[in-house]
């Protein structure tokens, strides 16, 4: 299995990585669900079947990959299971712990890793009924787009603006350490490691949309020291020569950029229109290699097009308001590019469909898809559609919940 390589946010899918919806969604409570991020409650069985049907789909295009999979065969490496052990317990430190993860076999270590380990209550826990965790379950791992990004051969590992998700920063550096189906020319930036507090980076906000050029968002998860360490490095390391910033608004309906944005085709974009068009538009910045300051564009269509990529908006939620809103919370942004103008989406944002039909996209059920020749979508553009119905609670789309690490240069 070769190495990492992303210079497009749609060059043809070659190798994704992903991870399964389990057990870890049952420790979220109604008391709970806050501290784990979620708005609310996800029912483990209809979300493993609908991430199934997306894996499915995306099997027909490239290479499907399971974090926990690749994790355990990571682990079976003394080097990178001591690495990771002890830094999970540099942050729980527990000398009878350190001796049980020393004793067990890869696959029992992913498990606790990713489901969570609970504590051994003492008398006060036991009589008030609590429960706390060694290791916090990750609810949040499939969407593995925050904590992993790849950046042409280099990667970066994202920095969780939230404690909780802490362990998934161990667990994706360990993957980018140590996994020789993961190589790669180094770490642009390493959020494993970052400890200040106003340094935060999460891949929902970076878009690598040239090999030279990157699009990212300022948002409520990635901060600006963090965004200019990255730019710094993916200036001098990764031959990139312009990032494009959207400056975002605190909104817990867009906390990523990808939710508000996605490339589409070399030519498409599809986009939430307040944030992009008309008087509320974000501010866009431009940074460019060897300057030592920013400048501020008009709009991003004009900052893309000063970058040599002109890009056609297609607007999510169609001409309304209301719906617009709708389809926003519901990621309707949220599409991955499977190849230039083939795209996997929500069937549930109707108006976003019928505006990528008139932008020239077939929508091609994924029942339909699967039903048919591997990868005999006919020509043009084709939007094939998942449902989602108990995945969408999670508060991500198809991008979300994939990390890309090689794609074919579009």
């Amino acid at each position: 299995m070769p190495g990492v390589r992303v210079t497009s946010e749609i060059g043809s899918l070659d190798t994704v990585l992903v991870h399964t919806p389990g057990k870890e969604l049952e420790a979220v409570t109604p008391g709970n669900r806050e501290d784990f991020l979620y708005d609310d409650l996800i029912g483990l069985e209809v979300s493993a079947r609908e991430h199934a049907r997306l894996k499915r789909v995306l099997a027909h295009f490239a290479t499907v990959l399971e974090i926990s999979d690749l994790l355990a065969e990571v682990l079976e490496q003394k080097e990178a299971r001591d690495y990771l052990i002890g830094r999970a317990l540099a942050v729980v430190p527990s000398e009878p712990l350190a001796q049980q993860l020393g004793a067990l076999p890869p696959r029992t270590i992913v498990q606790m890793l990713i489901e969570g380990t609970e504590e051994s209550p003492g008398p006060i826990a036991r009589a008030l009924n609590e429960t706390g965790f060694v290791f916090p379950p990750l609810p949040n791992l499939f969407f593995p787009r925050d904590i992993g990004m790849v950046v042409g051969r280099h990667v970066a590992v994202g920095s969780m603006r939230y404690r909780s998700r802490w362990t998934e920063e161990l667990l994706i550096k360990t993957l980018f350490a140590f996994h020789p189906g993961l190589a790669n020319a180094g770490l642009i930036y390493d959020g494993s490691e970052e400890r200040r507090a106003n340094y935060t980076l999460e891949g929902g906000d970076v878009h690598v949309l040239r090999e030279d050029l990157l699009l990212v968002g300022f948002s409520e998860r990635s901060s600006p020291g963090a965004l200019d360490q990255l730019t710094d490095s993916a200036f001098e390391r990764a031959g990139v020569e312009d990032v494009i910033v959207v400056v975002m608004p605190a909104n817990p309906t867009a906390i990523h950029l990808d939710m508000l944005f996605t490339q589409l085709d070399r030519e498409l974009c599809l986009v939430y229109p307040p944030a992009f068009i008309g008087p509320e538009r974000m501010t866009i910045l431009h940074r460019k290699k060897g300057r030592a300051d920013v400048e501020e564009r008009p709009n991003l269509f004009a900052a893309l097009e000063e970058c040599g990529l002109p890009l056609e908006p297609v607007l999510a939620g169609g001409p309304k308001r209301l719906t617009q809103e709708r389809e926003q919370w519901a990621s309707g942004c949220n599409g991955l590019a499977l190849a230039p103008g083939t795209i996997v989406t929500y069937a549930r944002n109707t108006e976003t469909l019928r505006q990528l039909e008139s932008a020239g996209f077939r929508i091609v059920p994924s029942t339909a898809f699967l039903a048919s020749e591997p990868k005999k979508t006919g020509t043009g553009r084709v939007a094939i559609t998942i449902e989602g119905g108990e995945l969408v609670r999670g508060g991500g789309g198809a991008r979300c919940m994939t990390l890309p690490i090689r794609r074919a240069t579009p």
